[in-house]
Parts: C-alpha cells; structure tokens; sequence
C-alpha cells in the first residue's frame, strides 16, 4: 500500500469516527430530550414523609403534629391524602425547626461562624472506580439534608455534568466550564460558571473537553512562570464565593496530571475510592505513591500541604464475593481507620438509574423494586452519614 493510500485511507477513517461521534450526539441529545420532557430540562421529584423524617431527624408523629398546628408550610397530598414535599419545603421545615425545635443547631449541619469551607477531592488513579457515582450521590444526599453545595466537574470527560441532564459537547463546547475560571489567557470569575441545579442547595460548575486544554497550558505556564501558578488557580478561584456554600465536591480526572493536583491543592480533605479487588488496589497503591512524590516535591516549593482528612470508600461492593470480603479486609488491616467502615454497594438500581442520568435519590420508589431501593439506600446513605460525621469533626464539633 503506497503513502497516497495510506493518507485517503486516514482520512476516511478520520470522516467515519466524526460521522459516528455526530449521529451519537444526535442520537443522545434526542433521547435526553425525549426523557426530560417538556422543558429538555430534569426536574426533581418529592419526597414522602417517610423521607422528611430520614433526612432530618423530625419523627412521623412531630411532623404531622407541626402540620396539624399551622407551623409547617402546607404541601402537595397525594389521591390518597399523603404529604408530598419538595427539597425547597424539606429546607423551609428544617429552619422552622432550627429556630422553634429542641437543639436547634442540629436541623442546620453546615457552616458556623468561624467555620472554614470543607473542599473535598474524590479521587482514584484508574477509571470505573464509581468517583463520579459516589460525587453525585454525596452531593445530593448533602443538598437534601441541608448543607450549601457546591459540584465542580474537573473531568474533561465531564460525566458529572451530564448527570446533572447537560450535553456538554453541545452546551459548553466553547465556554461555560471550569475551565473558564482556570485557563491562564482572561479567565472567568467562578461565578460566573457556577451554574443551579434542580435540586435546592446545590450549584454545579460544568466541565467539558476544553478542560482537556487546561494540561497543556499549565506545562507551558510552568515553563514560562505565569502566575498565579496552577497549584493556586482553584483556591484562588474559590475564595470570591466561598461564603456561599458549606461544603464543595469535586469529581476528579481519574489520572494524577495538573488538573487533579489543581484540585487536591485547593481541598481540604480526600475521599479516594476503590473497587476491593487485587488490580484496583494496586492501581490504587501506585497512584498514591506518586501523589506522595508529587506533594512532596510541591511542599519543597511551596511549604506543607495541610488536608483535615484522608479517607477511602470501598466502592462496587458484593458482600457475597468471597475474594472482594478478603480483599476489603486486607485493606482495613492496612489502611485502618481511613477506611470508612460503610461500603458503597454494586447495585442494579444504580445502574439502572444511570441510564437515564439518575441517581437513587431522583428516583421515584414506586417504579422500583422495594427490596432493591431500601438495599442500596442503606448503603449509600450509610456512606453519606459516616463521613458526614468527618466533616463536622474537621468543623471541630463533637459527633456521635
């Protein structure tokens, strides 16, 4: 086969990957559309009063009293008379309690005065480690109990965007990303990314492929000593809004490159997840050998790295696989307290639920199996509970 050859035949393989990427694009965006109807945005469900109660430590009975005497707003009820709340009502219910309820402080978990934003990393050296997953339900799961989130996608591949019902590669293929508040050339105030969600109390800041650019420029700034350097830019970039939430999540790149040490550089805490089978662990093992050489040239430079915490989640859990029981036991005899002592499970609900760009949380109990849903929101929001309680240690308050 001659050059010519060669170089048509490059071209008609380059035509056909564009050709496929745009009928996919159509494709997606049509069923999103078709999903999300009528607004082609997503909305989030109620919630029933067995959820009210869940979420915010107010008993059945205290809550149809509260009802029953004009303190809480009233609600939607179902053909069947039962309370419907929306996220906006459950956050109007918990300020009444926090000002007229016993130990009110604890209807209100976020920030107190003096109280310093909690940025935490979710972060694994290989893909298909559930960082996206565990992102999106804790950052939910922390909206609906009352903490101001924020989201921020640093994934090019921009998942959790998506999962938040945008077409990043139609939406934001020119601008709009976190990439606009980091680039080196005119960025952007962060908040003017920082986008609302459907869910009350948390905003997101998309990602996209321009983020990919971010890699590029950063080992130019380098060379060049633009500053301020990319071990600042998103601490930088956070403080115009700090005040505005209590806690930000950030879903990671799943490789150890500038933007993940962006981001662990701006956090106060990391949460790294970890599938308990021997190649995950070791991939995991790698990665956190060179984020140690990595830090530790960077503290050279720039003094010690201080986070609040290190923890690991122990995520696609099957309790009945014998090797992956063994495999999570190895990691707690080493790892010890770091690793959060709650699972997240390998769930059918999960994964049902992202084809559609869901969460358990965004689905309706009735189109799913009981057993199933109450399996995984035990686990899920067993997760979300143990390392809630080290975030309010790292605010220096006393947990049970």
């Amino acid at each position: 086969m001659n050059s010519t050859t060669d170089i048509t035949g490059s071209r008609s393989i380059a035509a056909s990957i564009a050709s496929n990427a745009a009928r996919l694009s159509e494709a997606l965006d049509a069923h999103m559309r078709n999903s999300f109807q009528p607004e082609s945005r997503k909305t989030l469900r109620k919630f029933h009063p067995a959820e009210v109660s869940e979420l915010t430590g107010i008993s059945m009975s205290n809550l149809r009293t509260r009802h029953q005497d004009g303190d809480f707003p009233d609600v939607e009820t179902d053909s069947r008379g039962r309370r419907l709340y929306s996220a906006e009502e459950i956050d109007q219910i918990r300020h009444v309690m926090a000002r007229t309820g016993r130990n009110g402080d604890a209807y209100l978990p976020g920030r107190r005065e003096g109280d310093a934003l909690q940025v935490i990393s979710i972060v694994n050296f290989k893909g298909g480690s559930s960082k996206t997953t565990t992102a999106i339900h804790l950052a939910q799961r922390y909206a609906l109990r009352g903490y101001r989130v924020l989201a921020i996608d640093m994934d090019p591949q921009a998942s959790l965007t998506t999962m938040f019902g945008y077409r990043p590669e139609i939406e934001f293929a020119e601008s709009g990303t976190i990439y606009d508040a980091l680039k080196y050339n005119d960025p952007v105030p962060l908040s003017q990314v920082v986008r609302e969600t459907y869910f009350h109390n948390l905003h997101l800041a998309p990602a996209g492929l321009l983020l990919s650019e971010y890699e590029t420029e950063t080992a130019y700034a380098l060379q060049h000593k633009v500053d301020p350097p990319f071990t600042q830019r998103l601490a930088i970039a956070l403080d115009e809004i700090e005040a505005n939430y209590d806690l930000v999540i950030i879903d990671c790149p799943p490789q150890l490159g500038f933007t993940t040490m962006t981001a662990l550089l701006a956090s106060t805490g990391l949460l790294i997840t970890v599938i308990p089978s021997m190649l995950d662990v070791a991939s995991m093992a790698q990665f956190l050998e060179m984020a140690g050489e990595t830090v530790q040239t960077l503290e050279e430079v720039n003094g010690p790295i201080d986070w609040n915490f290190l923890k690991f989640l122990i995520t696609r859990y099957e309790p009945t696989d014998v090797p992956q029981s063994q495999m999570a036991g190895f990691l707690r005899s080493i790892l010890l307290n770091q690793v959060l002592t709650t699972p997240m499970l390998k769930s059918t609900a999960i994964s049902d639920a992202g084809m559609t760009q869901q969460t358990i949380y965004e689905l309706d109990p009735s189109q799913v199996v009981k057993k199933t849903l109450d399996r995984i929101l035990e686990s899920v929001n067993g997760v979300a509970n143990e390392f809630e309680k080290t975030l309010q240690q790292a605010w220096g308050r006393e947990v049970d």
